[in-house]
């Protein structure tokens, strides 16, 4: 409850005006409330049961403009209350949103996509329904239970001996059914977060799902997530649909109570009946507080459920630390070198590199290659940042990457990777994510040079075309050049390509080397690769073997000196083609 109360606190800071306002109405609409019993027994002592009809209509007249200024402050307290709530919702969002921006692909991986998700819709938005709830019912309840509390031992305090058994009930039941709510609460929100895991996978996944037939085993496994989700909801559902009939139950008693024991005192002449008409209003009045206050209770252990999990995203550190002083400007533009780089993943046994030199220059092509795990990959994802190195340093145009500013680095690396993703909506918004400023004939000259012209050409809305959420509307070859053409228009000076070849034909592909050639004349480029026949004509080959440079050499070089890499080209090229 802690850390909801200064997570509210925090988020409300910029709001206090909303606040103070929320708390002024709904103090001028309690005091309306709590006078309108007064006059009501006054009408009825002194104007019913005396047959003055004018008493009445006096009374009546000033009960209705109170009544008209109780809902006219509610209904604005109702109103400033609900949009400092959502505000108070879409700052969680942005901040939540502003933290999941700096982490790396570690934190990431800590959280998982559907938990972040879940965190950042479904959490805060527990919240935002509490502290809507919190501005039109509860602000009022502890000033209105003292209230109405006073102002019914003023009508008669041997009656009001009754609170002292009703309220006490009423808040034991109240907290036993809260007590038992928090752990449920807690559970209830994992079971979200897993429900959402499984329906996220089952969707990115439905192809592999048809593939292998496992659609039976896919239902079983929502089946279960969703079961799970059900009968904690349910639980949850049974405290809370409890809660209300127990409190109205309480609040029946207690009125049969007053009207027990005050019409006895009516007929012996205690008090007048306006009177205990206006008691009985004044203890349905206390009773309401209880309950609104119990009914904020009940909603809160979810609600702080869902703060701890908000408060923990923005309580981690983002894994890409910023520099107070970022560099802005490269002493060697293009330039990119490692430095006996070492990277271990979080929890792993043994590093995926190890002690890697390399240093590659503007108008330089250097490929790297190695079985499967040997870290080129990796190697990679360091340049922009993805990951920052556990051991040596890497250093873009002169400067480490750990130094730079981070939109510096972005515009000098530009990375293409193994599965590119493509944003939803159309060809030309994809393009233009990567220089948001180009023309069409910007976009057509990159299209051109990643091959990807003739098929953009060939759908009916061109560069208008939609292109789905992570490209799916397109194959495999088509999003990689798709994703190349991307980064051509971004301009980086160090080009990163991530087997980029994987999914074309040897046609595309050598059409495509020949045109990059061209283009990226002037930058640097690093290329992975699996096909040695795609990078036996770079400049220098790196060959990586179990996370260390084996050797580095050209093409006819690493035949002659390298065992790893003549057992990787022989095991594809004929000796004929490999030594051609």
């Amino acid at each position: 409850m802690r850390v909801l109360i200064r997570l509210l606190a925090a988020g409300l800071r910029p709001y206090a005006r909303s606040v103070a306002a929320i708390a002024v109405l709904q103090l001028a609409q309690i005091t309306a409330t709590l006078y309108l019993p007064m006059l009501n027994a006054d009408a009825v002592n002194h104007g019913v049961l005396t047959g003055d009809s004018g008493h009445v209509l006096r009374v009546g007249g000033v009960m209705l403009a109170l009544t008209l200024v109780q809902l006219t402050c509610a209904a604005a307290a109702v109103y400033v209350g609900a949009r400092t709530a959502m505000a108070l919702g879409r700052d969680l969002r942005a901040r939540v949103f502003a933290r999941v921006r700096t982490f790396s692909v570690r934190e990431m991986s800590r959280f998982g996509a559907a938990s972040l998700i879940t965190r950042a819709t479904n959490d805060v938005q527990q919240i935002q329904t509490l502290v809507v709830l919190v501005f039109t019912l509860v602000v009022a309840a502890p000033v209105m239970g003292a209230g109405a509390l006073v102002m019914a031992v003023r009508l008669d305090a041997p009656l009001s001996l009754l609170l002292v058994v009703v309220l006490p009930v009423l808040t034991c039941v109240m907290g036993v059914i809260f007590g038992r709510q928090m752990p449920l609460s807690a559970s209830l929100q994992q079971r979200v977060d897993r429900l959402t895991k499984v329906v996220r996978e089952q969707i990115t996944g439905i192809r592999v799902v048809r593939a292998f037939v496992r659609d039976e085993h896919e239902q079983a496994r929502f089946a279960e997530a969703n079961r799970d989700l059900l009968e904690v909801g349910l639980r949850l559902g049974r405290m809370q649909a409890f809660a209300m009939p127990a409190a109205m139950l309480i609040m029946e008693f207690s009125g049969i109570a007053v009207l027990w024991f005050g019409g006895h005192r009516v007929a012996g002449g205690g008090i007048q009946a306006g009177t205990l008409i206006a008691f009985l209003q004044y203890l349905t009045q206390i009773l309401q507080a209880v309950m609104m206050a119990m009914l904020a209770f009940l909603m809160s252990p979810r609600a702080s459920a869902c703060a701890r999990r908000i408060r923990e995203v923005l309580d981690t550190a983002g894994g890409l630390h910023v520099p107070a002083t970022p560099v802005t400007e490269l002493p060697e533009p293009g330039r990119l070198e490692l430095r006996r780089v070492g990277f271990r993943y979080p929890g792993a046994e043994e590093p995926v590199l190890r002690a890697v030199s390399l240093t590659a220059r503007p108008g330089e092509t250097v490929a790297v290659v190695g079985s499967t795990g040997s870290g080129k990959s990796t190697l990679l994802q360091l340049v922009p940042r993805l990951y920052d190195t556990t051991e040596g340093q890497l250093l873009v145009g002169g400067v480490n990457v750990r130094e730079l500013d981070r939109a510096t680095l972005a515009a000098t690396v530009g990375l293409v990777s193994q599965r590119p993703y493509l944003f939803s909506g159309t060809v030309a918004s994809t393009l233009r994510y990567g220089r948001p400023d180009a023309s069409d004939d910007d976009l057509w000259r990159a299209l051109e040079t990643a091959q990807a012209r003739d098929f953009v050409e060939a759908l009916p809305d061109g560069l208008h075309a939609p292109v789905a959420q992570g490209g799916s509307n397109f194959s495999g070859g088509q999003r990689q050049r798709l994703a190349i053409a991307r980064l051509l228009l971004a301009r980086p000076r160090i080009h990163l390509y991530d087997d980029f070849f994987s999914a074309l034909d040897a046609a595309t592909d050598a059409r495509l080397r020949a045109a990059l050639a061209a283009h990226t004349a002037d930058a640097t480029v690093v290329i992975v690769a699996q096909r040695v026949a795609t990078v036996r004509h770079a400049d220098r080959i790196v060959v990586l073997d179990e996370g260390r440079v084996e050797a580095s050499g050209t093409h006819d070089e690493l035949m002659d000196t390298s065992p790893a890499y003549r057992e990787i080209a022989l095991s594809q090229l004929t000796p004929e083609e490999a030594a051609a």
